[in-house]
């Protein structure tokens, strides 16, 4: 979905470029350590100064080549091979997270530790709501060991939704397994690399510290054509200075190192910059807080600077449970992102500044999408729209609610599911329920009625068989 007609940029171009800069001097002067010998060594050939083993300084040339050939827009497909996202721009697409550690159970509203179950309740109400784009796991099974769990995750996404997929796995081994269980259901290698439908969110230690996993990740990703999210964490007055500008600088020269490693690699294959990453912590309560205004739309702007798509996060809250806060702050997340240009907006359904995920605030972020999708979309200026014939009909004192005009075009209009606009009495009526409470029978509802998208049998065969082969063991 493209915002053309209603957009921000939190950096001017002029602010951009200098946190460029100063990210490309941040490179060469002070250097990153690359946790990965192979990825040194890509460094080292390309002409970066490589010292103590691994610190790693990259001259801005190699970044400027690397930026010439990554790809401006990522096309990402559905499960059944059809184009689903386009990501650049300020195209915004929209969905759950990852690995939350507990759920708000939409039944009880007990938090409790998850389970496979809810994972696949998750990705087939994921799959059912119409304006979530993209899936996630959304929770980490408590009831499979935790070393695969990512391997279960994967093929429960597999078998539950044909939209596109980004996953997360807790080691290198997990990552080819998700790749290859994709791999079966696209027909091959070359098939997936040619219509990608899944994408890997690739977690970093930091700006300037690049971790085993990170490194292995991206390079069997941009090997085989696979979209890498790329995503350094810097927590400002922590693994970066306090100050906003001087974290954005090091968290941009982290991205950027993963654009020159996955260039260098394969030219022109599919890279994902940060449009998150850049976090305070709360002094009070040492919390590092999700839906904070501080750094909002800074990693978007730096991401739009360098013509990349980017993978950013809304409709999140810090509460602990479905409230007025929780509503709040997924309404302001989801809008601050739409109108920044991130792309793939994710995390939708967050809780407890990203701990636990909820089905009823999925939902819920699910309406507030369908009222900004409606707030961007363009207005059409015409005849039609203008209807100056009409008006000089009906004069002054006209009415046009029994005009045909009215009937052909009333449907324009947003009309909610979930938020309520009768009066009171017919609020009454229907039970006097809260915006959680009609929600949490949404979801219920949702689930009753719509059957699991699963794999054809002989697909989900070879899926499954390559997930029974993590269950054994090395």
């Amino acid at each position: 979905m493209n915002t053309s007609g209603a957009q921000i940029q939190r950096l001017s171009p002029e602010k951009a470029s200098a946190i460029h800069d100063a990210s490309l001097t941040i490179l060469e002067k002070t250097g990153v350590q690359l946790h990965f010998e192979e990825a040194v060594e890509m460094m080292r050939k390309a002409g970066a100064k490589v010292t103590d083993g691994n610190r790693v300084r990259i001259p801005a040339s190699l970044v400027e080549e690397a930026l010439d050939t990554a790809p401006s827009e990522v096309q990402i497909y559905n499960r059944d091979g059809q184009s689903a996202m386009l990501l650049g721009g300020r195209n915004n697409y929209y969905g759950p997270g990852s690995d939350c550690l507990y759920i708000v159970d939409h039944r009880t509203q007990e938090r409790r530790k998850p389970v496979l179950e809810d994972v696949a309740e998750a990705s087939r109400v994921c799959d059912a709501l119409p304006n979530v784009d993209f899936v996630m796991s959304m929770f980490v099974p408590s009831d499979v060991d935790p070393e695969i769990s990512d391997v279960y995750q994967m093929e429960i996404m597999l078998n539950n939704t044909s939209k596109p997929i980004i996953f997360v796995t807790n080691e290198f081994k997990g990552c080819k397994d998700a790749v290859a269980m994709a791999e079966v259901v696209a027909g091959g290698s070359d098939a997936l690399s040619a219509k990608p439908f899944v994408a890997c969110y690739v977690n970093v230690t930091s700006g300037l510290v690049h971790n085993e996993e990170a490194l292995e990740k991206l390079l069997y990703l941009s090997g085989k054509g696979i979209p890498a999210l790329y995503i350094p964490v810097v927590p400002a007055g922590m693994a970066g200075p306090v100050t906003l500008p001087g974290s954005m600088a090091l968290l941009h020269a982290g991205a950027l190192v993963g654009v020159v490693l996955s260039q260098l690699n394969r030219p022109g294959s599919p890279i994902i910059a940060p449009g998150c990453g850049l976090t305070i912590m709360d002094m009070r309560t040492m919390v590092t807080p999700y839906c904070s205004p501080d750094g909002k739309g800074m990693t978007h702007s730096m991401s739009h600077y360098i013509g990349l798509p980017n993978f950013a996060l809304g409709g999140v809250s810090e509460s602990k449970m479905v409230d007025q806060q929780a509503a709040a702050e997924a309404a302001l997340t989801l809008m601050c992102e739409t109108l920044n240009g991130g792309n793939l907006i994710h995390d939708m359904g967050y809780l407890e500044s990203g701990l636990s995920g909820s089905l009823t605030q999925l939902a819920i972020c699910d309406e507030i999408v369908s009222w900004l999708k409606h707030f961007i979309a363009p207005i059409e200026v015409n005849q039609e729209t203008l209807v100056l014939d009409l008006i000089d009909e009906k004069g002054p004192a006209g009415n046009f609610l029994t005009d045909d005009h009215t009937y052909e075009h009333f449907r324009e209009h947003w009309y909610p599911a979930l938020f309520e606009r009768g009066d009171y009495s017919q609020w009454e009526e229907a039970g006097s329920k809260s915006l959680g409470q009609r929600a949490a029978e949404f979801v219920d509802k949702l689930l009753a009625s719509t059957k699991q998208n699963a794999l054809p049998t002989d697909i989900a065969i070879g899926v499954n068989r390559i997930s029974e082969k993590a269950s054994q063991g090395p």
